[in-house]
């Protein structure tokens, strides 16, 4: 039996990434699953390996960002499956730079489309998921923050506020339905190496990025769909209001961390000199 026998969850952005990732290990541990996406074919995609592998899905192409359609996805939910037990918030919105940039020159039609989907949209799932989970005695959600949240940055100012704001909403969340057996955390993800994310970051991004992680290789979207796969499941039963972070290390050091590079090797004899035991600043 997997954690998930008997629990219907509603994945957004699960066409592609980490919401793939989240789908696939929701219903290898036998939950059905609806997959939405705004890319339609992409979500069906999704839901043909799950069926594939004995699972059960449901495809829906669906924009977060409007009412009606978050409506009908919760709609369709109930009929297929009869409940939804379980909700993550993974569709959002990223725009790099020039577009997303510092406060002064931001484009406002990147700042609007981003809340409206990052922010907007989660928040319409939530209030859509919520009901039925009360009458079913509780339930679970996990949304995707992201450690751009987290710390501030010469750029992606609208990305970084509404990941930071959807950890107030999470805490909010858990805080306002904690009563009702509703458990919310927020997953905030580092450098996870999706097809999305390759096709907007540069080699030398890269590497700025990977200087900054204590471990020696970068996430993928199985890493992070077996933390959200946890905080979903009875095994994080006590865990809410939380906002976890999956970044390698990249926030847990200090500054001059970087300087030093990431290639620490040991003395050739195994003992500890004082050049090997700390970083080059």
């Amino acid at each position: 039996m997997g954690r998930f026998e008997g629990k219907v969850a509603v994945v957004t952005g699960a066409g592609a990434g980490i919401g793939k990732a989240c789908a696939l290990a929701i219903a290898r541990e036998g939950g059905r699953v609806v997959v939405a996406d705004i890319d339609g074919s992409a979500a069906t995609t999704c839901a043909a390996q799950i069926a594939a592998e004995a699972g059960h899905a449901l495809a829906l192409a669906i924009d977060i960002a409007e009412a009606q359609a978050v409506a009908a996805l919760f709609d369709a939910a109930e009929r297929h499956f009869s409940a939804v037990d379980l909700l993550v918030n993974n569709a959002g919105a990223m725009h790099l730079t020039p577009r997303d940039c510092a406060i002064l020159d931001l484009d406002l039609a990147v700042w609007d489309e981003t809340m409206a989907t990052n922010l907007r949209g989660t928040l319409l799932c939530c209030r859509r998921a919520i009901p039925g989970m009360i009458a079913r005695g509780g339930g679970a959600i996990v949304n995707m923050s992201s450690c751009q949240g987290l710390s501030g940055d010469t750029t992606l100012t609208s990305y970084a506020a509404s990941k930071a704001a959807m950890n107030m909403l999470s805490a909010s969340l858990a805080t306002q339905y904690g009563h009702a057996q509703i458990r919310c955390n927020a997953v905030a993800p580092g450098l996870i190496m999706t097809e999305r994310l390759l096709a907007k970051l540069d080699e030398c991004m890269q590497r700025h990025l990977r200087r900054h992680q204590l471990l020696p290789r970068v996430g993928s979207p199985e890493d992070v769909a077996a933390l959200v796969a946890f905080l979903l499941s009875d095994d994080a039963a006590f865990i809410t209001g939380q906002v976890v972070c999956i970044d390698g290390g990249m926030l847990a050091h200090v500054p001059t961390y970087a300087d030093g590079g990431n290639s620490r090797a040991a003395p050739p004899s195994g003992e500890t000199t004082e050049a090997a035991a700390s970083p080059r600043w």
